[in-house]
């Protein structure tokens, strides 16, 4: 047992006070003589016992009496060991979208709300954190009206990243008790990123589940030209039933102007086709209906006029491999030999490819450095003897890189980089039973720029990055099979895709997203991206005939954005939140150690405060003063 003030014990002293009165009380006598005294003195014998013993009484029940008011003052109680500590509670509410889910018509986000609410002391201070957002050392009454509005996100803290935004919530007090309550769906994915639970705070995970375990979600679209006439938009779906196929609607705007079916297979996939004109601009939106996740039953895209890139080649070369490769409906393609060029044409290109020149002019060297810096794609490709003074004139001014000497032996090449940008997205996997090209001759270099193909032995073959590449070898039939390998496609594509951003049908929110858009601006003049009344400004990089604009963390909403200026709309843009919420899958939080599993959030808060209950005996010690009080006048009463 223990005393709120126990400093009051200390009155328990004045229980001597009484004692010493009853010991020490002295009476006295008169004698008074009488003829007949023996029946008399038989009478005081047995008053006098009577007397003793009813003062013995009286003496316990008040010393009782005094002990038990003493002891009501000084508030006794018990509790558990850590009740009376000073405790700290850090709350971790998931707002992900996969706590849209729901169960007995109610989101789980939604009844986790509530139950925090009622459950939570209102005299409490405590801190809580969302995936974005953060309220430290407050009361549930100061962020009711913000809990009952919080919104959903596409962000999820890792089970790592929850604990350490506890840790800097927490006090470095190592003398009070830290709850951290983490109240989450608990998707797989959380625990991507394993944390250290140490035991110097006290967890407690509350896995929340829904009803409904299925989620249809539209994952993806792409727009495929079939015909001269007609394209075909392919929407990709996931985590449906065989047996129940799904209504898919296909609106431009407002306007619903398709609708279709969804069957899906075993796996639960389903592939929808629709078909649209070529070339026309759509400003789409799919739809579907689901009872699970609502923020993946619509998909923005845009179909925008396409801009062609620009692409220009100076060539001594007679191969016509550049003109195969960039004769699509994306390019504008010249040739020129560097006697026919007219220098002026490289200012409103997009991308200049040097091919088999002998040398470079110190004229054309000045022009290609103002094209790279105004954000042209330079691709140079030696030929198989080179004014090695000129090229690296060039290559020196543009990057650290230098050629050294020509090596004249077969080698294959064997390396491809498949984390560089040219190859990030081209192969699903690494293949390593790759048809290699084979090279007879080729330049050694000295470059800080990245590899992206490599010979036998580590010697480069490509080089470069961010609109700047080069070549180690030409490739003319007779050094190189290069040019018939399935990689040449790949690379130069996404080399000349690299030199100008066309937005894609859909940009993901989350992501850096950079999209070029063709206009000339002046000095002073920005462009805007808006929606509704919603509008910012991103980042952007003005170039001579083009604005680059890099998304990051805005827009933070889906939807179809317009690009603007000076409130004249040059194109629209698309975003999408990522799906990575749309397949729930659990994680088995039994399998975590140093935690706490509760099944519901009044069963936590119940449990905490059985552990912080203090049980007082104050009131019982008053009711005991008062019995004695009352046993005091009944012996005063009844014992004679």
């Amino acid at each position: 047992m223990q005393f709120k003030h126990p400093e009051i014990l200390w009155a328990l002293f004045l229980l001597i006070i009484p004692i010493l009165i009853h010991l020490f009380q002295l009476r006295r006598f008169t004698k008074t003589p009488f003829t007949n005294v023996a029946m008399l003195q038989r009478v005081v014998s047995e008053s006098r016992k009577s007397n003793t013993l009813k003062k013995w009484l009286l003496l316990c029940t008040r010393l009782l009496l005094l002990a038990a008011i003493i002891l009501a003052f000084a508030q006794p109680f018990t509790a558990a060991n850590t009740a009376l500590q000073v405790k700290e509670t850090v709350v971790y509410l998931d707002d992900s979208f996969s706590m849209q889910a729901k169960n007995n018509g109610i989101s789980l986000l939604e009844k986790a709300v509530q139950d925090l609410l009622k459950n939570i002391d209102s005299e409490n201070e405590f801190s809580l954190f969302t995936n974005e957002r953060t309220f430290a050392d407050i009361r549930v009454t100061d962020i009711q009206n913000a809990l009952l509005s919080l919104p959903y996100t596409s962000k999820q803290l890792n089970l790592n990243e929850i604990h350490l935004k506890a840790n800097i919530l927490f006090s470095q007090n190592n003398g009070s008790v830290k709850n951290l309550i983490v109240i989450s769906d608990f998707q797989e994915r959380i625990a991507e990123t394993k944390a250290d639970w140490n035991s110097a705070l006290k967890t407690y995970f509350v896995p929340l589940s829904a009803r409904e375990v299925q989620n249809v979600s539209i994952d993806s679209v792409f727009v495929n030209d079939n015909t001269s006439d007609q394209s075909q938009l392919n929407v990709f779906l996931s985590g449906g039933n065989t047996d129940d196929p799904l209504p898919i609607s296909l609106y431009n705007g407002d306007e619903l102007i398709a609708k279709a079916a969804a069957k899906f297979n075993s796996a639960g996939d389903a592939v929808v086709d629709f078909t649209i004109p070529v070339n026309a601009i759509l400003n789409g939106r799919l739809s579907i209906i689901d009872n699970a996740l609502g923020y993946d039953n619509r998909f923005f895209f845009n179909i925008n006029e396409r801009e062609k890139i620009k692409v220009l080649a100076i060539s001594e070369s007679d191969n016509d491999y550049l003109n195969r490769l960039f004769r699509g409906e994306e390019f504008e393609f010249q040739k020129y030999r560097l006697n026919q060029l007219d220098y002026s044409t490289l200012s409103d290109r997009n991308v200049v490819i040097i091919d088999n020149q002998y040398a470079i002019p110190n004229s054309l060297q000045n022009i290609l450095r103002t094209f790279k810096n105004d954000g042209g794609t330079l691709i140079i490709i030696p030929s198989l003897n080179i004014d090695l003074g000129s090229y690296n004139n060039l290559l020196s001014s543009l990057s650290s890189t230098q050629f050294s000497e020509k090596i004249s032996s077969e080698t294959q090449l064997t390396t491809i980089a498949f984390d560089h940008p040219l190859y990030r997205n081209v192969f699903e996997q690494e293949v390593t039973n790759f048809q290699y090209p084979y090279i007879n001759t080729h330049y050694g270099i000295q470059s800080n720029l990245p590899k992206a193909l490599s010979m036998d032995g580590g010697n480069s073959f490509l080089v470069g990055d961010d609109g700047f590449y080069v070549f180690t070898a030409p490739l003319e039939l007779d050094n190189s099979n290069f040019i018939n390998s399935p990689l040449i496609v790949p690379t130069f594509y996404n080399m000349a895709q690299s030199s100008l951003q066309t937005p894609k049908s859909y940009q993901t929110l989350g992501k850096v997203n950079t999209v070029d858009i063709p206009v000339e601006i002046g000095t002073d003049e920005i462009l805007k991206v808006s929606k509704d009344n919603y509008e910012f400004i991103p980042l952007q990089q003005t170039y001579p005939n083009r604005v680059r604009l890099t998304f990051d963390q805005n827009p933070i909403e889906d939807g179809i954005y317009s690009i603007e200026q000076d409130n004249s709309i040059l194109q629209n843009i698309s975003f999408n939140y990522p799906r990575t919420e749309s397949q729930l899958k659990y994680l088995d939080v039994g399998t975590l150690e140093n935690i706490n599993t509760m099944d519901s959030i009044p069963e936590l808060f119940e449990y905490l405060k059985a552990e912080n209950n203090i049980t007082g005996y104050w009131k019982w010690f008053v009711i005991l003063a008062l019995l004695l009080a009352l046993i005091e006048v009944l012996i005063q009463k009844l014992v004679t």
